[in-house]
């Protein structure tokens, strides 16, 4: 289970839009050419791929800040690129996801790009353009300035350090002093081993081998000698003056360090296609759960969700703020409370499940008194779609539609017993006459009533289907009705 569910529920759907994170480092272009393996060449015992689409996607630090719009944050990306097309093709990418961008254009230096070639859903060939070397001084002093500039306002700072050229130790301390001296989470990601470099930041987040280099263990140091790699990462947490030291540990999970403290999330079982950027996607959830004020613990469990779901997929792709809230719907489904939503949330969840290719369903009515009958009527009604939604008769509704002394059980108590219910995925409490302009606004692939309704004159069902959408009628079950359970009890 996981920790603040209800408080991460609420960051994702409306606190994360209003965090604003930087992102340094080395900014790279992901390219993909995409096809099919018949036969092996004759001129050469290698496969010929026969082409079939290619792709571009932001890497490197830039998948980082893709991960974090794709989150709902307002994201900045700092460092060095070529002023070249791939530099264009890249900031195209970005700008179509609102994420700004600060880069330092470099004289005689290509743009970072990985051209990978797969054969169906298998990576043939990496081919890497870049140029190792030292940059100017100017050029260092010009994104030393952006940096700077940016941190101003933000609520995070993440350092992607893949050891191209573009996190120096100077550039490092620099930022990491000057979001400390604001309150400001720092997180790291390091290709580096000399953690020294990184020393006073918030967390490093390092995967087990980077963990195993910088401590200088030998061999395999976490295949039975697991507890050794904690021990260091407990006691390189001290040495390094970080609050927290937070390695990945592949099948494992994601490890908490800190001196004296150790916790463990385990990896969330997924079928794994491709690795690429997972670690991406854990700093950019990591930053935003800490800069939110979240339990580190609670952020190490929704971290180890959203690498779940990239690692299911092909290439470098980012996290979307509807795939995790999807992922995460097993475990609010046990939570009711979870699923009383205002309209405006409503609206939200409707987006990330048609965004998730989810079918909607809506109904509506008093549940005063819940029954065999309601019960019944909502199963079916869910098994028409992916996601049901009902709205519920505010109480001064169900006292004009059904007279004085009802509702017997109050709107939020009512509302509280639908969303126990495992058919149910939201619900809604609606104070208008009418729930036409909250059906108008979810606008559901179907509208379901009980067989006490006509498919005609069922409010709602014109618009419905002026989009396309079905009006449904379920059988009512015989002898079930709130009037008879009132009736019984009087008789009594």
């Amino acid at each position: 289970m996981i920790e603040q569910l209800h408080e991460i529920l609420e960051e994702i759907e409306h606190g994360w839009s209003g965090k604003r994170v930087l992102v340094v480092g080395d900014v790279m272009l992901d390219r993909y050419i995409w096809g099919e393996v018949g036969r092996i060449s004759p001129e050469a015992p290698v496969p010929i791929v026969r082409t079939t689409r290619q792709s571009a996607q932001p890497g490197g630090a830039a998948n980082v800040a893709m991960n974090l719009a794709g989150l709902g944050a307002q994201t900045v990306l700092a460092g060095f690129t070529g002023g070249d097309e791939d530099e264009t093709a890249l900031a195209e990418c970005l700008h179509r996801r609102e994420v700004a961008t600060a880069f330092v254009a470099c004289a005689d230096f290509p743009t970072i790009t990985k051209t990978r070639i797969l054969g169906g859903q298998q990576q043939l060939l990496r081919l890497d353009s870049e140029r190792l070397a030292q940059h100017e001084a100017a050029d260092y002093d010009r994104l030393m300035e952006r940096v700077l500039k940016n941190i101003a306002g933000c609520d995070a700072v993440i350092l992607s350090d893949y050891a191209k050229g573009a996190l120096t130790p100077q550039l490092c301390r620099a930022a990491i002093d000057a979001a400390k001296s604001r309150g400001i989470p720092v997180l790291v990601d390091p290709k580096n081993t000399d953690f020294n470099r990184y020393r006073g930041a918030t967390a490093i987040c390092p995967n087990q081998g980077e963990l195993a280099a910088a401590a200088r263990l030998q061999g395999d140091a976490v295949s039975g000698r697991l507890d050794d790699l904690l021990t260091a990462g407990e006691t390189m947490a001290q040495a390094f003056d970080l609050r927290f030291l937070i390695p990945t540990l592949s099948e494992k999970g994601i490890a908490l360090l800190r001196p004296g403290y150790r916790y463990i999330a385990p990896a969330v079982a997924r079928q794994v296609f491709d690795v690429s950027g997972a670690g991406d996607t854990v700093i950019a959830i990591l930053a935003l759960c800490l800069a939110s004020g979240l339990l580190p613990e609670a952020a190490l469990q929704l971290a180890n969700i959203a690498a779940g779901i990239v690692v299911g997929k092909v290439g470098t792709v980012p996290v979307e703020k509807h795939e995790l809230l999807a992922a995460l719907t097993p475990e609010f489904a046990v939570h009711a409370e979870d699923k009383v939503v205002t309209r405006a949330e409503l609206l939200t969840r409707v987006a990330q499940w048609r965004a998730a290719g989810g079918r909607v369903v809506f109904t509506n009515g008093c549940f005063d008194l819940l029954h065999l009958g309601h019960i019944t009527l909502l199963e079916q009604a869910r098994r028409l779609g992916d996601r049901l939604i009902v709205a519920v008769n505010g109480d001064a509704g169900v006292r004009a539609l059904k007279g004085p002394g009802r509702p017997i059980v109050g709107a939020r108590q009512r509302a509280r017993m639908l969303a126990a219910l495992a058919a149910v995925d939201a619900v809604v409490v609606f104070d208008e006459p009418t729930p036409v302009d909250l059906i108008a606004a979810a606008r559901p692939d179907f509208l379901v009533k009980g067989g006490d309704y006509n498919p005609e004159t069922v409010l709602g069902a014109e618009e419905v289907r002026s989009w396309g959408g079905q009006v449904r009628i379920v059988p009512l079950v015989k002898g079930c009705s709130t009037a008879a359970l009132l009736d019984k009890a009087t008789n009594q």
